[in-house]
């Protein structure tokens, strides 16, 4: 009795062990692959419509300042809000 016990121990840890090693080579394969993304969009290569990199940077720049902006313009309308005394 007590081998059967030990046999379905060791092999439920055989599994795990398995498991654990396969989800390890998965997610190092998909930092490099994410690696590789950012070395081809930092490193100025051409994109499909023939901008280049740097261009899209700038324009990913532009939205955050505008989205910062209207998250700014929110804030003072909720300051504004609080100073005359209405609840929003």
């Amino acid at each position: 009795m007590p081998s059967d016990q030990i046999v379905t121990a060791a092999a439920s840890l055989t599994a795990i062990a398995i498991v654990a090693f396969a989800m390890l080579r998965g997610w190092q394969g998909w930092l490099t692959l994410k690696e590789r993304e950012l070395e081809r969009t930092a490193g100025g290569a051409t994109l499909s419509r023939g901008e280049s990199a740097r261009e899209t940077d700038t324009g990913s720049a532009l939205g955050a300042a505008r989205i910062e902006l209207s998250d700014l313009k929110e804030r003072i309308r909720r300051l504004e809000a609080i100073a005359s005394g209405v609840d929003l």
